[in-house]
Formats: C-alpha cells, sequence, structure tokens
C-alpha cells in the first residue's frame, strides 16, 4: 500500500542521512489503542514520527500542508496524505473536534492516534503548555498515552528555511500513561487538565525542554 511504500522508502533514507537515536520503542503495545503525544520542534516531526514507529499511525497535521499549489503544494499533499494525515483547521473549534473525533474512532478500532498537545511548533525550543484534546481522547477512550521526546529535529529546518539539513536526530518513547482509572471523581474539565500536564510534564522529561509556561498562540507552522 501507499502509506507502507512511503514509510519503507521514507526509512531507508532517514537512516541513511540522518541516522536517527530512537529510545523506548518498547513502549509502544504491539497492538491495541495507543496515544502517541509529542513535542513538536519542526516541520519535518510529523514525518519523523511515522517513520521509526512500527505500527501505522494517524496523526492531526495543519490543513495547509493539502491546499498548497504548485509542485511543492501536491508533494506536501502527497506525502502527509500517504502517511496517514488528519488535516485541522487552525483555530477552528469545529475542525479541532472533528479531527479529534477522528482520533477517538481510530482508538476504538484499536489503532495509533498522534499528535502535538503544543498544538503548533516550539518558536523557540521551548515547551508550551498542553492543550486538552490529548486528555479528551485518553479519558474517552481509555487508550494509553506514550509520551515521546523528540530532540534535534529543530535543527533540520529551523524556522524561516525551506531547505532541509543535516543534523542529528533523537526520538525516546517513554512508559505508557494509562489513565483509563482514577479520574470519575472530577468535573471533566479538571481531569481533563491534571491529565494533560501529567503527559507534559512526561514529555519534558524526555527531552529536558525548559517549559514556558504559557499556551503557545502564535499563528504559524
Amino acid at each position: 500500500m501507499l502509506y507502507d511504500a512511503v514509510r519503507t522508502l521514507g526509512r531507508h533514507l532517514g537512516r541513511a542521512l540522518y541516522r536517527p537515536r530512537v529510545e523506548g520503542l518498547e513502549h509502544i503495545p504491539a497492538s491495541g489503542p495507543v496515544v502517541l503525544a509529542a513535542n513538536h520542534l519542526s516541520f519535518c516531526d510529523s514525518v519523523v514520527i511515522p517513520l521509526v514507529v512500527p505500527r501505522r499511525i494517524r496523526f492531526l497535521a495543519k490543513a495547509e500542508y493539502f491546499t498548497g499549489s504548485g509542485p511543492k503544494g501536491r508533494i506536501s499533499r502527497a506525502t502527509f496524505t500517504a502517511l496517514g494525515a488528519v488535516p485541522v483547521e487552525r483555530g477552528s473549534g469545529g475542525g479541532a473536534l472533528e479531527a479529534l473525533d477522528v482520533g477517538l474512532r481510530r482508538l476504538k478500532d484499536g489503532g495509533v492516534f498522534s499528535l502535538y498537545p503544543e498544538g503548533t511548533r516550539s518558536p523557540d525550543g521551548r515547551l508550551y503548555r498542553g492543550r486538552t484534546g490529548v486528555a479528551h481522547l485518553a479519558l474517552t477512550s481509555g487508550a494509553p498515552v506514550v509520551p515521546v521526546g523528540l530532540c534535534g529535529t529543530e535543527r533540520i529546518q529551523p524556522i524561516g528555511t525551506r531547505v532541509p539539513r543535516i543534523a542529528p536526530v533523537t526520538v525516546r518513547f517513554g512508559a505508557p500513561l494509562d489513565f483509563s482509572s482514577g479520574y470519575g471523581h472530577l468535573k471533566t474539565g479538571r481531569a481533563r487538565r491534571m491529565v494533560t500536564d501529567e503527559v507534559m510534564a512526561a514529555i519534558q522529561r524526555l527531552t529536558g525542554q525548559e517549559q514556558a509556561g504559557v499556551y503557545n498562540d502564535r499563528n504559524g507552522e
């Protein structure tokens, strides 16, 4: 299938060019639903994760990756579609909810769904406060959350550059976090906030990033 072909080609190219260091891959269950929650440093994060995870992934990606024109737009659209991306309109509450519904269906079917709780990539390398979509997925589906720490991807394509560079990359997967019980006594909003903060703390332990303590509201990637 197209996903497998793109993933196989990308894996060979990625290993040859970047020699990514992958740690903790054994934390991803071999079967059953799982949410992957990662920090977001670069455009290429959405390519790196599907290439190193052995299971098929669906993940959220901004709608602009699917609407570009010209050869670059066609390549972006084909690549992200092949890798299993779900387009989401930035700043659209309805679009975000629809994308999360896709994630819930994926989890219900026993699949893997990945997202960036920060919402958009970090402009300065710090780890920003997580939005509660990841908690919604975990609490609604009962699926475990595997935190993902990406290190070095910001050097491949720094903000404002168009041509990717060669730089070392490390991808760390943490132990699964189980939120399937223990939150029923809390109001929904509070439970989602607590779960999200726990996920972000786990990501921070994997990356060592400075915590910004605020949401990332940058109107960029």
